[in-house]
């Protein structure tokens, strides 16, 4: 893609994360339980589906959660709301597929978890507490991992060439300087 056609793509993306309006595009793939890709302006666009975090493709009831998603909304078309990008650039929106809510449906079936940092649906800690109960999906486990725990040894791996000591390399993001111990940030180097 050249790169007029990739800057005119990032500012409609970006405009369409300024807006709160739906708007219905076609689901060309399912990556995973919260993630697919849609046609956007005739260009593949990644999505998160917003307010859950769903199994990893290599951890357990992670193949399950992906069917699931593809059963609800591949080759559909969809409809988005809340449009935004998170701090990756990935779309984040609300999902509706024929008619039904895709992150509420994960959550239901227990193919999903409520994101704890990223969730203000005020329904879904209900719906993800009845699934629990009921132990559908991943809370049949006796001790389901959520993602966001099961990512985090990944994260250590890749993480574990930086030295680690009180004389590491000290890095910056928007919330501050950090450096890396044991593979996690610790703000304030």
């Amino acid at each position: 893609m050249n790169v007029s056609i990739r800057c005119t793509h990032l500012l409609f993306v970006a405009f369409l994360s300024t807006s709160s309006l739906a708007s219905a595009e076609k689901v060309k793939s399912v990556e995973d339980g919260n993630t697919m890709t849609i046609v956007l302006d005739d260009q593949p666009v990644m999505l998160r589906l917003a307010h859950i975090d769903a199994p990893e493709k290599k951890q357990a009831f992670g193949e399950a959660s992906r069917k699931s998603l593809a059963e609800l909304c591949l080759g559909k078309n969809a409809v988005l709301q809340n449009k935004q990008l998170d701090y990756s650039g990935t779309l984040v929106a609300v999902v509706q597929c024929d008619g039904n809510e895709a992150s509420r449906i994960q959550v239901e079936r227990g193919l999903a978890w409520v994101d704890p940092k990223h969730n203000n649906d005020l329904t879904l800690p209900a719906l993800e507490a009845m699934a629990r109960r009921d132990r559908r999906g991943l809370w049949s486990d006796d001790d389901p991992i959520a993602p966001w725990k099961f990512r985090k040894p990944a994260r250590k791996a890749r993480l574990a060439h930086i030295k680690q000591s009180d004389d590491a390399i000290c890095f910056v993001d928007k919330w501050g300087s950090y450096r890396i111990v044991d593979g996690d940030r610790r703000y304030g180097c």
